[in-house]
């Protein structure tokens, strides 16, 4: 699978362990020196300043998506490929994921579990078909995947949705996965409603 461009969604807290933001800054420089563009939030600081930073720092493409209200507050990182600002939320989520090879989530707060969680619905409708990768630092993601195969046991997705995402613990392993990660199609529709 040829990977030209991804979607990251993680937070922008500061005040954060600085373990996942050096693996947010580790899976941009990783990104970056793969020659794959990354789409994000365009954020300045926490994990999305380190993820923009670790693929810049490789010479990499980073194009940040932010709503006007995050830009008027000077949330946005100017110093990035292409910044491009947006009416609402709802603009940049759309934006992010357009044209995504695939979609990774770092830990973050609400903001990423919303973005991840709209990942797993379109995907579960069939609209998404790629990849979708969680990287759990730390076991930041264990609770979620526990939440997740809940649902399947207790009947609210289909087994088969299991094979939607893919969870990692180290960026390094985010590219293997994307590579290996199960087929996806369309017609996954005909079993999103169980």
């Amino acid at each position: 699978m040829k990977i030209n461009r991804v979607c990251v969604f993680c937070a922008s807290s500061r005040q954060v362990d600085n373990d996942y933001l050096e693996a947010a800054y580790r899976l941009g420089a990783i990104l970056a020196e793969q020659g794959i563009t990354i789409a994000y939030g365009g954020g300045a600081v926490g994990l999305m300043g380190e993820l923009a930073r670790g693929a810049l720092a490789q010479g990499g493409k980073v194009i940040g998506v932010i709503p006007q209200f995050m830009f008027d507050l000077e949330w946005g990182y100017q110093d990035i490929t292409e910044l491009k600002i947006v009416n609402d939320m709802h603009e940049r989520k759309r934006l992010v994921m357009e044209n995504a090879d695939a979609i990774i989530a770092l830990p973050g707060g609400s903001g990423t579990f919303d973005e991840l969680f709209e990942a797993i619905t379109i995907k579960r409708l069939g609209f998404y078909v790629n990849p979708i990768i969680i990287v759990n630092v730390k076991g930041f993601y264990n609770p979620l995947v526990e939440l997740l195969d809940k649902c399947i046991t207790e009947k609210f997705m289909d087994i088969r949705h299991r094979l939607m995402w893919s969870v990692v613990n180290d960026p390094v392993e985010v590219l293997p996965a994307i590579r290996n990660s199960p087929l996806w199609s369309s017609d996954s529709r005909h079993f999103a409603a169980i």
